[in-house]
């Protein structure tokens, strides 16, 4: 008997070293678009993604790093010690409204983001970056240049993206929230219905070469 139990470990292996590894983590990093603002965290389309990876039969773990309010700079400031904290394997990069809102230079917005993509590449995690668009009372000039910043990164850095987090939902006051910015409870389905196609290929292990 006492043979039998010793042998696993004089090979290295036993029941509970035989494990399955830590489950990947999926980082986002976000504002209220991805915090849940105005309703329960559950209802929020980050927690929905958590629900909708089970379902479909991936191991990944959602950790929700969004804070209400914040922007790019913010972001930065405090996205080394998320990745230090949690190792993801890749990264939702959600911001750049607050900035616009606040009609901080794109080229500040754009000088962010792609120093946050740099860092969680540099990490050895994927990214994934989340378009935004601003309302047109903040003019043609402004607001193209900021939607403009999004694609530019992504085809640079090589990244995957959300063209627009509120495809089909912006604009809409029966998705919208009276504040006309955060999308209501009934609308965090199709915001993850926006995040998922893109998301997806990159849960997927890559195909080898020929």
């Amino acid at each position: 008997m006492l043979a039998r139990w010793l042998l696993p470990l004089i090979l290295g292996w036993s029941p509970g070293l035989f494990a399955l590894s830590p489950a990947p983590i999926i980082l986002v990093v976000g504002d209220s678009l991805s915090a849940a603002y105005g309703m329960a965290t559950a209802s929020g389309w980050v927690t929905l993604l958590q629900d909708r990876l089970a379902e479909r039969g991936f191991p990944h773990q959602v950790v929700n790093a969004s804070i209400s309010g914040d922007t790019t700079r913010g972001g930065r400031s405090r996205l080394t010690a998320a990745l230090a904290r949690h190792r993801p394997a890749l990264v939702v990069l959600e911001l750049g409204a607050n900035d616009g809102l606040r009609g901080l230079p794109p080229e500040e917005t754009e000088r962010n983001l792609a120093a946050m993509i740099e860092e969680v590449k540099g990490r050895g995690a994927q990214v994934l970056l989340v378009g935004i668009r601003l309302p047109p009372n903040y003019g043609p000039v402004f607001t193209e240049r900021f939607r403009a910043i999004f694609p530019a990164l992504a085809e640079r850095d090589g990244v995957q993206l959300v063209p627009f987090l509120l495809e089909g939902v912006a604009g809409r006051p029966d998705l919208m929230l009276e504040d006309g910015i955060h999308p209501r409870p009934e609308a965090q389905r199709r915001v993850l219905d926006n995040v998922w196609p893109h998301l997806d290929p990159l849960l997927r292990p890559a195909s080898p070469g020929p």
